[in-house]
């Protein structure tokens, strides 16, 4: 499997690639900005778009859905709480997948994991011990719990589940929000208060995201 991490755009946005490494099959993750910037990277790697992933449906994470669907007739996966936002943007290419349901990038298989609380429909995406956890999980931090369809207890259970995945578990986040751009389940239980906060009980968590 190749996998590569790009910052684009104002907002500090991760943008992923996962690919076969040999069928260059290549599925973007969360293409918020930069779509010509995203097409550039494919095409310099030699990469073909053979999906799109969507983490949720907020505007820093799909802006550049419809630049790359104007390249390549790829399928945009979305978790159904999520995607009735993204009807105007994916179209027909839109798949609606639930938690539990999995999808290959050519020979690599990715695992949607349901993980409201950001948003209802938030989901987090698993391939070869690696969780990108688009806007639930930060580096030492979490995702806003204040907006529409935002839910601080989901979001509570939510980072419990990902609590208990393998310490080893390496966590590709959806913004740049702090000096790592990566780090495992077991070192975030350690110095993610939230992390830790929610995989103790739901008060603490409650009490320290002010709900």
């Amino acid at each position: 499997m190749l996998f590569e991490q790009l910052e684009l755009g104002p907002m500090a946005n991760y943008v992923y690639l996962i690919a076969d490494e040999q069928s260059r099959e290549c599925a973007v993750v969360d293409p918020g900005w930069e779509g010509r910037a995203i097409l550039d990277a494919l095409r310099e790697r030699n990469l073909k778009l053979g999906a799109i992933f969507v983490t949720h449906n907020h505007f820093d994470h799909v802006g550049a859905v419809g630049d790359l669907l104007k390249e390549a007739d790829a399928p945009v996966y979305a978790h159904k709480s999520d995607a009735p936002a993204l009807v105007k943007i994916a179209g027909d290419n839109l798949r609606q997948v639930s938690g539990g349901d999995k999808a290959a990038v050519g020979k690599v298989e990715v695992a949607f994991l349901h993980t409201p609380g950001h948003t209802a429909g938030s989901q987090c995406l698993s391939a070869a011990g690696r969780l990108l956890t688009g806007d639930t999980l930060f580096i030492d931090g979490c995702g806003r719990v204040d907006l529409p369809t935002s839910d601080p207890e989901e979001m509570a259970k939510s980072l419990k589940r990902i609590s208990e995945l393998s310490p080893e578990t390496v966590v590709w986040p959806g913004h740049n929000y702090s000096p790592a751009s990566s780090d495992t389940v077991g070192r975030q239980l350690r110095s993610n208060a939230y992390l830790a906060a929610a995989k103790k009980n739901l008060a603490d968590f409650m009490h320290l995201v002010g709900a």
